[in-house]
């Protein structure tokens, strides 16, 4: 099997997809446009060769980069990044060479948070009210319809980045003073917690492997107001995200493929849309879960979630997995910069010897997950609201 993966060198986890696809013999082929002898060693080992393309924003160039390799290799089986920002990239390439996987048109329906709406509906799961932005006159009527605030967000787009809250008619007009030349949609404001249902599926649309993350605060709010990062993964899965998770991922009809769906529940009832604790869309992602994320539910779940995909595009199904091992929650805190703490990381692990990572942010994903960030995990939450009022505390 020839597997083409697209920027194994970033983010800095994702060579870890090549190791295991390459463990179980299938020839690892990776485009990126890091040169040859800035790769780490990691990826280098992951890799069965590497071609380096100035830009992977140059269609052109990563087009010949795949021709290159189907000519010295012969038919291409997958080509895949896992990174939300190359899904329709990746889309186009398997449909430029008859590669199977999602098609463009796939990829559009998740990836236009206006489309997406319509597979959460197909699922029974409940939606936001939206309408795509145009004039300043005909947003501000959609407003007086459902209230103050409203998000403002583009269409199609990567995480949280220029997306907003609209709290006040001139919070409005600095938005369309602003000219945005991309299509944003507007939609109502839901009071909840973000949860997730994260997982792997396998060519009938079935979770094999799946996980739950809790996000308090909301990363729209990290992201515009420079604020800590913090979520966990959950011991469990709860029951009734689970049967939603399952039913979103067969209207998408989503093959093959990590998946992290996002939804809300709600803190707040609405009336005529839902009570307390019901689960709401927000958006999904089909790819997995940002940053480290994937690293959190291998130390919280005790699995090697990267060697589950390698099994599903192999076997499809986990082969070289064991799932009976213990469970933990995983909490994730990302300091900021400009904000003194009270205590370093040395204090923090004599209390916490569990801390499983300790880095900085690469610049690029730090606006949402913070500079400097802490993974630990935790048999009882309690001793995770321990750890997070510690790592948090300000210097005095």
């Amino acid at each position: 099997m020839n597997f083409i993966f697209i920027s194994p060198a970033f983010p800095v986890n994702y060579y870890n997809f090549c190791d295991r696809l390459r463990k179980n013999n299938v020839k690892v082929l990776g485009i990126g446009d890091t040169p040859y002898n800035e790769l780490r060693p990691q990826v280098i080992q992951s890799l069965d060769e590497y071609y380096k393309v100035n830009s992977l924003e140059n269609y052109d160039e990563v087009f010949r980069a795949v021709a290159y390799f189907s000519f010295k290799y012969g038919k291409i089986d997958w080509l895949e990044s896992n990174n939300e920002y190359w899904l329709r990239q990746d889309a186009k390439l398997r449909s430029d060479f008859n590669i199977k996987g999602a098609k463009l048109d796939d990829v559009i329906s998740f990836t236009s948070k206006s489309r997406m709406k319509e597979f959460y509906k197909k699922a029974g799961v409940k939606v936001a009210r939206y309408k795509f932005s145009t004039t300043f006159t005909e947003d501000l009527e959609f407003i007086k319809k459902v209230g103050y605030p409203v998000v403002v967000k583009p269409d199609v787009g990567v995480g949280a980045a220029e997306t907003f809250k609209i709290e006040k008619e001139d919070d409005l007009k600095k938005f369309h003073d602003k000219g945005y030349n991309i299509q944003y949609i507007i939609e109502e404001f839901i009071e909840g917690n973000i949860i997730s249902f994260d997982g792997i599926c396998d060519s009938n649309s079935n979770p094999v492997f799946c996980d739950n993350e809790i996000f308090p605060p909301s990363i729209m709010d990290i992201v515009n107001d420079n604020l800590e990062a913090s979520f966990y993964v959950n011991k469990i899965v709860p029951k009734d995200v689970y049967e939603v998770g399952s039913k979103v991922i067969k209207a998408f009809n989503i093959k093959s493929r990590y998946f992290h769906l996002e939804f809300f529940r709600l803190t707040k009832a609405k009336e005529g849309f839902g009570e307390v604790g019901d689960i709401v869309a927000l958006e999904v992602n089909m790819r997995p879960p940002g940053g480290f994320a994937p690293d959190m539910i291998n130390f919280g779940q005790s699995v090697d979630t990267y060697q589950i995909y390698a099994d599903v595009i192999c076997y499809d199904k986990p082969v070289n997995v064991n799932f009976d091992y213990p469970k933990y929650y995983c909490f994730y805190f990302g300091r900021r910069d400009r904000i003194k703490y009270k205590y370093n990381y040395d204090d923090i692990k004599k209390s916490f010897p569990f801390i499983q990572m300790h880095d900085r942010n690469a610049p690029m994903i730090a606006r949402a997950m913070g500079d400097e960030f802490y993974i630990a995990r935790f048999e009882k939450f309690e001793d995770l609201e321990q750890f997070k009022e510690m790592v948090s505390a300000r210097a005095e």
